[in-house]
């Protein structure tokens, strides 16, 4: 197992560097730079022009900046934020405890509702309630995350204000506040972004495990504990469910990178200040460090649930554990 673990993260960092390099590329090819709107200004001199491009190595050919950068992610500097006139480790270093938290409440919430819908559904399967519950998992899974973020939005902000219309925090009240104020506040602006992510995280959970309980449900197991008299819940609840779980613990993984991109649109639309929303606002600033930290940050995640989800599959597996 360890030699399997340390293979893996080579192989992460295979990866990671290679999606820096490409990342690289790409955002220096596309038009623009970090100083295009005071290059472009007829009032800024050609010396000043000079001096900018100069001072942060923008007047370099491609190649020799790469390896400018590479250098400095190799004794762990991701370099300087252009939009942030901070570095690009502070800055991430700031966001990234936001998205976690966004992604750890949708990841818990997702699989707990989508086991839940899923049990209610095989336990009444072929019932009105199983075809009701089946097309509304469609159709969360099938709609995109930021329509059904900015409908969120217009339902609970707008129509019914409930919630607060963005940011992590109350700008002006909450320093003010007391200790369970504070946490009310955070927890008021976590509510409809965590709940976006969770209502159409679970969709696709609720029918993957659906179909996994449905493969067990002909086990001589399951027969076995139906003759011996339990009753349908727990030969749910105990027998089948514990088995089913295996294929779902494959999700676990790759529902990180699934969150993640949706974390990215859910942040702007929200304004929660994560680092999907940093990188969104880095783009739009062309601010080339931060974009290419943050999908450094957001690879290594990545590869992290990958590993993770084989280590979890191991270890449920008992025929693995076997071995």
């Amino acid at each position: 197992m360890l030699r399997y673990i340390v293979r893996r993260l080579v192989q992460a960092v295979v990866i990671v560097a290679i999606v820096a390099a490409i990342t690289f590329a790409l955002i220096h090819l596309a038009p623009g730079d970090p100083f295009s709107a005071i290059l472009d200004n007829p009032n800024v001199s050609e010396k000043v022009r000079t001096t900018l491009r100069a001072q942060y190595g923008l007047d370099r050919p491609l190649a020799e900046q790469f390896v400018r950068y590479a250098n400095a992610l190799a004794h762990g500097e991701l370099g300087w934020s252009f939009s942030h006139d901070r570095p690009v480790r502070e800055v991430l270093a700031t966001a990234l405890p936001n998205t976690l938290l966004l992604m750890s409440v949708a990841l818990v919430g997702s699989f707990l509702l989508g086991i839940f819908l899923a049990l209610i559904q095989v336990a009444r399967r072929g019932t009105t309630v199983d075809r009701a519950i089946g097309g509304i998992t469609l159709f969360f899974f099938s709609m995109p995350d930021f329509w059904l973020g900015i409908l969120a939005l217009l339902a609970f902000t707008y129509w019914l204000p409930i919630f607060p219309v963005g940011g992590a925090v109350d700008p002006v009240m909450h320093e003010f506040l007391g200790l369970g104020g504070r946490i009310m506040d955070r927890l008021r602006h976590l509510v409809l972004p965590a709940l976006t992510l969770t209502v159409l995280a679970s969709a696709s959970v609720a029918r993957f495990q659906r179909a996994a309980l449905l493969d067990v449900l002909p086990a001589d197991y399951i027969r076995t504990a139906r003759l011996k008299g339990l009753t349908e819940r727990q030969v749910l609840w105990r027998h089948a469910l514990r088995n089913a779980l295996l294929p779902i613990i494959t999700l676990i993984g790759l529902s990180f990178p699934a969150l993640l991109t949706g974390a990215f649109f859910i942040e702007k639309i929200f304004a929660w200040p994560g680092m999907g929303y940093a990188v969104i606002i880095a783009i739009g600033a062309r601010d080339y460090p931060l974009v290419v930290g943050g999908v450094i940050i957001g690879s290594i995640m990545v590869t992290l649930g990958s590993l993770l989800a084989d280590l979890l599959y191991a270890w449920a597996d008992p025929r693995l554990r076997a071995h």
